[in-house]
């Protein structure tokens, strides 16, 4: 009877684990369907664009007070002065209106979507303000990939690579030195790779193949450290915190496949903070913008990489506190015994 009850209990309890975790894993895929679907879905021109107006004062009030909802506006004394601010990614394009005509400024490598969005504004525009329309194209992607596909697909296997290659790096390697070591070779190899990969063989990038690939690699280091620091120091649960932030939040929220300012607020600025969004923003900037703009990638993948070392010191230091102090309790109660005698 009483085998009987104990066997009962176990099925009762080990059903009871099935019911938790099918709910569990539920909840989990409905939030990651959450995670990646209502950026997307809620994604678009809500004023916080920049994009710049070249005209005469009264039709630049006109178009600013019409952009405003949609776009932050900045009005530019001349057209080169606009097609600078997208070449230093100031701007994503622009509006130049001249007697009898309005040129449309965009870049497509900033962003696609944006670009068809502008794009699109100013043929509404120009037929509001009766002239003719032309599309001037200030920087684009490479042939090759016209669209930058490449670079927008490139945002999963980063946090995915990062994640799996700091949890290999944890389990097959033992030395903590070495593990460090590992991490750095590993983004250096793989950074040069990963960049070989998008400008030689899709085509996406033309710019410095070394310090895009050192941009990668900076990319790499600071995902994989991350992951490594967390866990040292958190345990299992450092490795839920790094999925969490790289794949469930960092990939849908990295703007790469739109851009971060027409994510939902505050969204938007969260990716940038996260690696897979720094990383995508500085290969952009240094692979197709000659580095302007990459100066917020460099400051977050660098903290990231400090971080990340900052916590795996911090838990190698608590684990060898805690491997010490066994060791000494037999010393104590000897020193006890002794005096005691």
């Amino acid at each position: 009877m009483t085998d009987t009850t104990a066997t009962a209990s176990r099925a009762s309890s080990e059903g009871r684990r099935v019911a938790l975790l099918v709910l569990g894993l539920t909840a989990l895929l409905g939030i990651m369907l959450t995670a990646f679907a209502l950026p997307a879905i809620h994604s678009g021109a809500k004023g916080d664009v920049p994009i710049g107006v070249v005209a005469a004062p009264p039709a630049a009030d006109q178009l600013t007070q019409r952009l405003g909802g949609s776009f932050d506006v900045t009005v530019y004394p001349d057209a080169q002065a606009a097609r600078q601010a997208i070449l230093h990614r100031d701007s994503y394009g622009a509006l130049v209106v001249t007697p009898g005509h309005l040129e449309v400024m965009v870049a497509t490598a900033a962003s696609t979507a944006v670009a068809q969005a502008i794009t699109q504004v100013g043929t509404g525009v120009a037929a509001a303000l009766h002239v003719s329309p032309s599309v001037t194209e200030v920087r684009g992607f490479p042939a090759g990939d016209p669209r930058g596909a490449g670079l927008s697909a490139g945002a999963l296997p980063l946090a995915l690579g990062g994640w799996i290659g700091a949890v290999l790096i944890m389990q097959l390697i033992a030395s903590s030195r070495s593990r460090i070591v590992a991490v750095f070779a590993f983004a250096v190899v793989g950074g040069f790779a990963l960049t070989a990969i998008i400008q030689f063989g899709f085509g996406t990038f033309d710019g410095n193949y070394l310090l895009t690939s050192l941009a990668a690699a900076l990319g790499i280091a600071a995902t994989a450290m991350g992951v490594l620091g967390l866990r040292e120091l958190f345990g299992n649960i450092g490795l839920v915190i790094a999925a969490v932030a790289l794949i469930l939040l960092g990939n849908p929220l990295s703007g790469l496949t739109s851009a971060p300012e027409m994510l939902p607020a505050p969204w938007g600025f969260i990716g940038q903070l996260l690696p897979p969004g720094a990383t995508g923003a500085l290969l952009r900037d240094v692979a197709l913008f000659d580095g302007w703009g990459a100066t917020h990638g460099l400051i977050v993948l660098v903290c990231w990489l400090v971080v990340g070392l900052a916590f795996y010191a911090l838990g190698l230091r608590r684990q060898a506190s805690k491997d010490i102090e066994p060791s000494a309790q037999p010393d104590e109660t000897a020193a006890t015994v002794d005096a005691a005698h």
